[in-house]
This record gives C-alpha cells, sequence and structure tokens, in this order.
C-alpha cells in the first residue's frame, strides 16, 4: 500500500461518515443535533460574558465619573499650597489636580433624617476631575455661601427639590453631655440652600453624597485652619493609573499616600471579576455537556462502520489512520458548532447592542437599557475552548475505533 499522511484520504473519510448515506450531502440527524448543541453553548457563553462585561464597563465608567483616578492623602491632613499643585500637574500623564474634603454629617429635612458623605470641593476644579458638571440634572453646582448639592435619589427620599433649604448635623456639633435616656435633646445643625441635584447612575452614590464648599466643609468637620483631606488626581488614561501613582508616590515621599481608583473599589472589582470568572466556568460546562455528544456521536459511527474499520486495517491502514478519521470527524462536529455558535453569539450582542431592545427595570438595575461589550479576547477565549473541549471528546472513541482488530471488525458483516 502507498504510504498515507494524515489529513489526506483520513479527510474524505471522516467528512463521508460525517454525511448521510444519501447521496445528498445533508448532516444526518446526530450530527446536526451535535452541532446545534455546541452551537447553542458557545452563543449562550458569548451572549452572557458581553453583557456581564459590559455591566463591568459601565459600573467602572460610573466609578471614575463621579470621583477621580487618583487619590492623594494624609494620615494629619493636606494642606494646599501652589508648590503642591504645581508638582502633581508635572507629573507625567497627568491632566488635572483638585483639593477636596471628606466628612460625615445627618442630613435633615422636616421630619426626615439621614446619614449622607458631605464632599467639601471647588467646583471648578471638581469639573476637570469628575464628570459632576455632566451629571447635574436640576439646578447647578453653584456653592457659593451656603449651597448644597445632592443626588436625585437622596432628594426623592427627602422630598427635596431645588431651592429649598436643609440642615447639616455634623457629629462635632452634638454634645453628648444633653443625651440622657430616655431624655430627648436638640441639636442645630447648619442650614444649606439645595443649588443643584445630581444623577451618576449609582444608587449608593445618588442617595449617599452630598457637596458643599470646601469652607463650609472644614466647617462643618470644625476644622480649623486651612487643611483638606486630599488631592484628587485626573490622568489622561485610567489604565496609566498604577504607573502614574508610583511615580506621585516617589516624588511625594512617605507622607502621602497615593491610592489610584483600583484600589479604593478593590472589594468591588474583585466581587466583580469573580462573578465573571464563575459564570466563565458555569457556561463552559455546558459547552463540555454538548460536546459528550460529539463523543456519543463517534461512538455510534464506530458501531455503525466496524466494518469499514476492518477493511481499511486489512488493506494497511494504520491505528494512527483510523484515530485520525474519528478525530477529524469529531473536530468538524465541534469547529462548525462554534463556528455557527459564535456567529449566532456574536451577531445576537451586535443587536442587543445597536436597538437596545432588552429593557431593564431602572428602580433596580439603575440602567435602562441591557448594557454589552463585545471583547475580541472573550470571544477568542471561548472558541479556543470550545475547539479544544470538543477535539478532546473524540479521543476515548477514536481511540476505541483505532484498537478494533481486522478480524474482529469484519465478523459484524
Amino acid at each position: 500500500m502507498r504510504p498515507v499522511t494524515l489529513m489526506s484520504w483520513q479527510l474524505l473519510v471522516s467528512l463521508r461518515y460525517l454525511t448521510s448515506k444519501h447521496k445528498e450531502k445533508f448532516i444526518s440527524a446526530i450530527s446536526l443535533l451535535s452541532i446545534l448543541g455546541v452551537a447553542v453553548g458557545v452563543a449562550a457563553l458569548i451572549i452572557v460574558i458581553a453583557v456581564m462585561s459590559g455591566f463591568d464597563e459601565d459600573l467602572k465608567s460610573k466609578i471614575i465619573g463621579t470621583y477621580s483616578h487618583l487619590e492623594i492623602i494624609s494620615d494629619y491632613g493636606v494642606s494646599p499650597s501652589k508648590a503642591l499643585t504645581d508638582k502633581i500637574l508635572n507629573t507625567r500623564n497627568v491632566k488635572a489636580a483638585a483639593y477636596f474634603l471628606n466628612t460625615q454629617a445627618l442630613i435633615r429635612y422636616n421630619e426626615s433624617v439621614t446619614g449622607v458623605i458631605v464632599k467639601g470641593i471647588e467646583p471648578k476644579d471638581e469639573i476637570r476631575i469628575s464628570k459632576l458638571g455632566d451629571y447635574m440634572k436640576r439646578g447647578s453646582l453653584e456653592l457659593d455661601g451656603a449651597g448644597i448639592v445632592i443626588g436625585s435619589e437622596l432628594a426623592d427620599k427627602l422630598d427635596v427639590k431645588v431651592g429649598d433649604f436643609i440642615s447639616l448635623i455634623s457629629p462635632s456639633s452634638i454634645d453628648l453631655k444633653k443625651i440622657g435616656f430616655p431624655g430627648t435633646f436638640k441639636v442645630e445643625g447648619r442650614n444649606y440652600r439645595v443649588s443643584g441635584i445630581f444623577t451618576s447612575g449609582m444608587y449608593d452614590y445618588d442617595m449617599n453624597l452630598a457637596y458643599v464648599s470646601i469652607p463650609e466643609a472644614q466647617a462643618l468637620a470644625g476644622i480649623t485652619g486651612n487643611i483638606v483631606s486630599g488631592v484628587a488626581v485626573r490622568i489622561d488614561n485610567s489604565d496609566d493609573a498604577d504607573s502614574v501613582k508610583r511615580e506621585l508616590q516617589a516624588m511625594l515621599g512617605l507622607q502621602y499616600d497615593v491610592r489610584t481608583w483600583v484600589d479604593m473599589n478593590k472589594n468591588l472589582l474583585a466581587a466583580l471579576k469573580l462573578e465573571k470568572t464563575v459564570m466563565f466556568i458555569i457556561l463552559i460546562l455546558i459547552v463540555t455537556v454538548a460536546c459528550f455528544n460529539i463523543a456519543s456521536t463517534l461512538i455510534m459511527t464506530v458501531i455503525e462502520k466496524t466494518k469499514d474499520i476492518g477493511i481499511l486495517k486489512a488493506i494497511g491502514a494504520t491505528n494512527l489512520n483510523v484515530m485520525a478519521i474519528f478525530a477529524l470527524q469529531g473536530g468538524f462536529i465541534g469547529i462548525l458548532g462554534t463556528a455557527l455558535g459564535a456567529g449566532l453569539g456574536v451577531g445576537m450582542c451586535y443587536l442587543l447592542k445597536t436597538y437596545k431592545f432588552i429593557t431593564l427595570p431602572k428602580e433596580i438595575y439603575y440602567i435602562d437599557k441591557l448594557p454589552v461589550k463585545i471583547a475580541e479576547g472573550d470571544i477568542q477565549l471561548i472558541v479556543i475552548s470550545s475547539i479544544l473541549i470538543s477535539f478532546i471528546a473524540t479521543i476515548y472513541p477514536a481511540y476505541k475505533a483505532s484498537k478494533l482488530q481486522p478480524v474482529e471488525a469484519l465478523r459484524y458483516e
């Protein structure tokens, strides 16, 4: 027998086994079901991962939009100075810097009281650091005097409108000596006029954040002297935050602590990453189950083609030749199913992203349309994993076929 090579006659035989016995070249029913099983699994995996990536990107965008790329803080507070500002602004990739002061307070309107985080800012600097200016839905970012800007969720909870007056009560204004049990005490707060209401798209921010001017925040916190919490920094690209952090830390020394937006939201981002990983594992298991159909198809094909295997071996085919036939057949099923699933998945993602026909309850998800992000790396990983699992599923039936002896195989006729 003339020497044979892989991907020559074995390829033709595997394609013949993949099709029906009829002259028409349509895929046999069981092979078609195997292809569809893989396709559905791959499509579902691509769609779910794209949606989760969309949620992830949307959340990160809102975090960066509300806060800054980096923060420079100190245990003893930061004293604003032109020298410090110039040092920061002269650092590579830094676009803007703004001082801020964080404190906590109780906000009171009529009979409603709730806790908030009060952030003291300079509006003209803040709009270069965050998207707060873009988030303003009612009123303006005017904090001169006793002006305050609150989130839309907080405004709805308190039933507050632009122009209303509210009170802020800081912990430092509470005289513990006046607290008795079960006695009552009255605490006078500082009055502020609601100058604006913002909507960031994040429930926690819109419910728990309030902005005042830095002098008002200092008075509220009982701070004497020109001391703030730190410096917010915006850079050209958020992906460069770690490298800029190292440069700033080296320049400023141990007196200051430089944190990136990832450092400040480490737990939340870690939870999102874990959720995406777990979902990928669960859905790849679905693809694996679908690939079991490939093994079942090949086992049935081996049983049906036992005589053919005997004849091939009788005329000189080696174990490797026979194994290649069935491995190629299973590989074709896996590749066709993966290609079909990838096409369906990517196509559906583009439809979801373009036409946004799936709506979400905004009060739960705080977005009204399903976010979709098609990441090339995710699709490549899914496609490679699916094809690899498909080929692994062919190993056992292909091996069993290669071990059939010609005499035993021909007895089936």
